[in-house]
């Protein structure tokens, strides 16, 4: 996606998502995405042309719009036409044409149609995946290798205290594939077939492929600037300095947050000059903005949204406070990936704390607000001594001198951590604003606290450094974070 800046409270409470609502065909009239044929969204591309790729579905598909396609898993069908999220494809069962959802297929007989396929997962969330619920010991997976072109890794959960263990799949020359030398498969099904059979030298015999629940469907085609009367508000879930937060349900079938912001709160063309940057900002960590509506006040940003809520009133729940420190560590970890893609895409987030970060049903955290603090209007914000300004996140020069960069954001990081380790506590606590502000000036930071590892707070520090160039990239606090408990140990296991 994009490049720019960002702020303002994301709060979205906890609840559960009822079941789907029964899908309408909608007819209605959109503003074209200003964007789509400069960005190329980010749909699944195929190797072949147009017309000669035929894709076998991977899940049912009900057609939610007026030229969608419906059809059931395992129907096979020919794509016509590539457009980015959406694909127009003929049913080689019904004949009918229509589009379809690219994440919702793969191309025939390509390893995507297997079920224990996982296309270019990271290890990291290999593990988030397989230790997440509805696997159990000998659950799998087959990825993609981060490190050697071409060649695979098999994944499997060990047991059920909340390990993975890594192979390395290697090719022969000849063609053929293996683990271990002194078994060799021509294919990888046939590797899979084999370790069900028998562990042969694995830690577990591979069992169920790992759960993975169907994919979100990509949002409508063009629907950018959406008719208010789409969206029906159903439940507030919580009120920020500029606005309100809301589960609603856009065009009877879609659940979306919507946030509906305070007129005067900010100037519409420099909103749309910012969240058109928003948008492109696609990534698995970074919560994604679907549409607005902004013909009229109050102005309304619509995203996906995001069963648990904050995570800072989730760290604050009951269920938040069981969490143990790996799934902390590991909520660090995935918010330094998201600001990873942010900084590498030079953008600025500008607000970055557990409030603004939001949380799946599965706990994954997705990044929230990035861009909104640039376009505030709002004098007691933007005086950056005001009551609204979140001083206990902010860098010491940008508090100072308003200078606002991906370094000032690590420093927002490194109170964020601390968020994250006490369970949602508030940033120096007993502290107000302006005694934060006169203790930085002479050198203050906060202390560790008893149940933070050493290590936790060597990252933290290193975010506060005065001078913003010692400070850490993101990148580098991803992969940190990451490894944070296995740093010592051999990443694959040795057959």
């Amino acid at each position: 996606m994009g490049c720019v800046k960002s702020k303002e409270a994301g709060v979205q409470e906890k609840l559960k998502i009822n079941p789907d609502p029964q899908p309408v065909l909608q007819k209605c009239h959109y503003v074209r995405d200003p964007i789509a044929t400069s960005v190329r969204c980010p749909g699944r591309s195929l190797s072949t042309g147009s017309g000669d790729t035929v894709v076998l579905a991977l899940y049912d598909y009900e057609a939610l719009h007026t030229g969608d396609l419906s059809f059931q898993k395992g129907e096979k069908l020919r794509v016509l036409e590539e457009l980015g999220e959406w694909w127009r494809a003929r049913s080689l069962v019904t004949g009918h044409e229509g589009f379809i959802p690219s994440n919702y297929v793969a191309q025939v007989d390509s390893l995507e149609t297997e079920e224990w396929f996982f296309k270019g997962i990271s290890r990291k969330d290999a593990e988030r995946q397989l230790l997440g619920p509805g696997n159990m010991s000998g659950s799998f997976m087959i990825r993609n290798s981060e490190t050697t072109k071409g060649c695979y890794s098999l994944s499997v959960r060990d047991g059920d205290d909340g390990t993975v263990k890594h192979y390395k799949i290697r090719k022969l020359d000849s063609g053929g594939f293996y683990i271990s030398p002194r078994s060799r498969f021509e294919t990888l099904q046939e590797l899979v077939q084999h370790y069900k059979g028998q562990s042969d030298g694995l830690c577990q015999k591979l069992t169920y492929p790992c759960y993975m629940p169907k994919p979100q469907k990509p949002w409508e085609k063009d629907a950018w600037e959406i008719p208010r009367e789409s969206l029906r508000l159903e439940r507030k879930l919580g009120a920020g300095q500029f606005g309100e937060v809301w589960m609603a349900t856009y065009n009877e079938h879609t659940k979306v947050a919507v946030k509906t912001m305070k007129p005067g709160s900010m100037s519409v063309g420099a909103f749309l000059e910012e969240a058109n940057l928003m948008k492109t900002l696609q990534h698995d960590k970074v919560v994604k903005l679907y549409a607005v509506v902004t013909k009229e006040e109050p102005i309304y940003i619509i995203t996906e949204f995001m069963e648990k809520g904050s995570l800072l009133d989730f760290l604050k729940s009951e269920e938040g406070n069981k969490q143990p420190l790996p799934k902390l560590i590991d909520f660090c970890a995935q918010i330094a990936e998201g600001m990873a893609f942010i900084e590498k895409r030079n953008y600025i987030h500008r607000d970055l704390r557990a409030a603004n970060i939001l949380l799946s049903a599965l706990l994954v955290c997705k990044i929230a607000d990035f861009g909104l603090a640039r376009v505030i209007e709002d004098d007691e914000y933007t005086a950056r001594e005001g009551a609204k300004f979140p001083i206990k996140w902010t860098a010491p020069e940008a508090i100072y001198h308003g200078s606002f960069t991906i370094k000032s954001d690590v420093w927002s990081f490194g109170i964020l951590l601390t968020e994250i380790i006490t369970y949602g506590r508030i940033p120096y606590p007993g502290m107000s604003s302006t005694e934060v502000i006169r203790a930085l000036e002479h050198g203050y930071r906060m202390p560790r606290t008893e149940n933070c590892p050493e290590e936790l707070y060597h990252i933290m520090t290193r975010c506060w450094q005065s001078r913003r160039e010692d400070r850490p990239t993101f990148e580098y606090m991803q992969s940190t974070l990451e490894d944070f408990f296995t740093a010592t140990e051999s990443q694959y296991q040795q057959q």
